[in-house]
């Protein structure tokens, strides 16, 4: 039930829209929490995999071919079953984190379904207990070659899994473990008020005012959250402590060689490939955010910004907005360009209410694209303020959205991508977007500000994700020799941040918390760097379709189809990339390098 999120750290302000922003229509999964349709898959499903253990554990290697064909496919059955019920119950919290009554229906639907799948874990678990010869045999069968990729997905993990009885423990035991903590966290934030001069702003409120063309309204929301995290950083400080010891005792029963392995591995992605875009990056910090926040603050006649002008709309920028319809034009015409089957599928979220847009108390405040299951349709959550960093997000999960309903024919167990691959379509979005939007615009200045906007974007999207990566390093890194106090995890947030950003941002005591806020940190650990690797594969594939590469568009939406079915070496084949070469990285890197080289001219 993963859902894929825009970067944190975005920030927006509000504008008068044209129309109501959108609200989502969930009944394309169910009607309502207490529909007949929910009970009755809830206890259809369940029933099902008690039939299916029965029929299959402790068989697998005695099946014949077709047999196991079978497994597979009704294995698949529930699980889409599962996820669909899953969906539902997770997009109905988000939407209102701060109601009790959706509090305790999803978490009585997600102890329900760990209890369900309680009795199919076996099936992966004996199928990497095969050995080489028996899946070979198996393979040879039409019906169980169709589910070659996922199988070779399932087997990837075969080194690191525990006993049968191990793993139903650990299974059983996470809705009260790390899920119940990460639950801690979001209602921790969808209850947060933080007061601004006697008003009581949401988290989501506070961070827009971080972009506000006031310097003042800006400083104001700075200190006023910094405040409010350092009031609450215990909380935070227990939370972030336990995932991490959680994750700790996890990754050494696996054997895991680091406690980013089983993210890389997730991702299928090599340790020494992640290694090295981290490495390029870091190297790069001087060439790009030291560089480009020391111009910004010559722009702003200062030696150096402060932390809270660091997404400040520049000098003389204005305060330009964009109504909700412009949003969706803008994007749509945007994709439209690209290639007409690109916007046909965007333009469905819009005509069908797959989209929450509007500002509310209590909603979740960031953004993400749900893929839900195959036979339904992805949803996306944002929340719109009318700032161009909006019509960005918008552009960003209608990428993701795009992506989930092309990869969706895949199937549940084949549809859904690794990280690194899923910001691919998302971020290309982006771009195709900022492109149109500079080609439309005549203004020079303005042109120059949407370059720097983009600038920025790609500091948040690169740096920022690579830093956060460093500093989830380090806090697991001494996790392992005992509990951080708050006071440590600030010094790390403060030695990250200074190191990425450089000697032309001013920060102060009120900052130091502010790593208190990001939810990848505590629902998908070493998430951040997939953004990075994400930006810096669009940039090259962005350069190689400028360069006119033929049948690029046909290459890039067969791309998306094939989901989870390929790795990144097969999809970036067609168009002459390999993300193992040293080169790579750097080509990508190079894109905003010539953008601020653009800027100092």
């Amino acid at each position: 039930m993963r859902h894929t999120t825009s970067p944190p750290d975005s920030t927006a302000s509000a504008a008068e829209a044209d129309v109501p922003l959108p609200s989502w229509d969930l009944s394309d999964l169910y009607s309502a929490p207490d529909a007949p349709e929910l009970e009755q898959d809830i206890a259809d499903v369940t029933e099902g995999a008690a039939e299916f253990a029965t029929s299959y554990k402790g068989r697998i290697a005695e099946l014949s071919p077709a047999e196991f064909a079978l497994a597979i496919s009704r294995y698949e059955e529930t699980t889409q079953t599962l996820h669909r019920v899953g969906s539902y119950a997770q997009l109905l919290y988000a939407a209102d984190v701060s109601n009790p009554e959706v509090g305790r229906f999803y978490q009585t639907v997600h102890e329900t379904i760990t209890e369900i799948s309680s009795d199919t874990l076996f099936f992966t678990l004996e199928i990497n207990r095969l050995d080489g010869t028996a899946l070979e045999a198996f393979l040879e069968d039409e019906g169980v070659s169709r589910y070659e990729p996922w199988l070779r997905d399932v087997r990837m993990f075969r080194n690191h899994e525990l006993s049968d009885e191990l793993e139903q423990v650990l299974h059983q035991k996470s809705v009260t473990g790390r899920s119940a903590w990460s639950r801690l966290f979001d209602e921790a934030m969808a209850d947060m008020r933080i007061d601004i001069d006697g008003e009581e702003l949401t988290l989501a409120d506070t961070l827009n005012r971080l972009s506000d063309v006031d310097g003042g309204v800006r400083k104001g929301a700075a200190k006023a959250l910094g405040k409010q995290l350092t009031g609450q950083v215990r909380l935070f400080s227990l939370i972030t402590n336990t995932l991490a010891k959680d994750k700790e005792i996890e990754d050494r029963l696996r054997h895991y060689a680091s406690p980013v392995s089983s993210r890389n591995l997730e991702n299928q992605v090599e340790d020494d490939v992640v290694d090295a875009l981290v490495t390029a990056v870091k190297s790069a910090y001087p060439a790009l955010s030291h560089r480009y926040y020391g111009l910004k603050a010559k722009w702003f006649g200062v030696e150096k910004l402060d932390y809270w002008d660091r997404n400040a709309p520049l000098p003389n920028q204005g305060d330009r907005t964009f109504s909700w319809g412009e949003a969706r034009s803008t994007v749509l015409d945007a994709y439209g360009h690209f290639d007409p089957e690109m916007a046909k599928i965007a333009d469905e979220f819009f005509t069908r209410n797959w989209i929450d847009a509007s500002l509310r108390p209590g909603k979740d405040s960031g953004a993400f694209s749900h893929p839900t299951v195959p036979s339904v349709h992805p949803y996306i959550l944002m929340n719109y303020h009318g700032r161009s960093r909006d019509v960005m997000t918008l552009a960003h999960e209608l990428g993701h959205g795009v992506h989930q309903v092309l990869s969706g024919p895949q199937g549940a167990l084949m549809a859904d991508t690794p990280l690194t691959l899923a910001e691919t379509a998302s971020v290309f979005g982006e771009m195709l977007t900022f492109q149109s939007m500079l080609k439309n615009e005549e203004c020079a200045d303005t042109r120059r500000i949407m370059v720097a906007g983009k600038v920025e974007d790609m500091m948040n999207t690169v740096v920022r994700q690579v830093a956060f990566h460093e500093f989830e390093r380090m806090v697991h890194d001494e996790r392992r020799d005992g509990e951080l106090t708050p006071e440590r995890l600030g010094e790390i947030w403060m030695q990250i941040q200074t190191e990425s950003l450089g000697a032309a941002l001013n920060f102060d005591d009120d900052y130091r918390h502010y790593w208190a806020y990001i939810p990848h940190f505590i629902h998908s650990p070493f998430y951040v760097y997939a953004y990075a690797f994400g930006d810096c594969l669009v940039n090259s594939l962005y350069d190689v379709f400028q360069s006119g590469h033929d049948r690029f568009q046909e290459k890039y939406l067969n791309m998306l189809r094939a989901g989870g079915t390929l790795r990144h070496r097969e999809l970036l084949a067609p168009f002459g990339l390999d993300a193992s070469d040293p080169e790579f990285w750097g080509r990508g890197l190079n894109v905003i390098s010539g953008l601020i080289d653009q800027l100092e001219e």
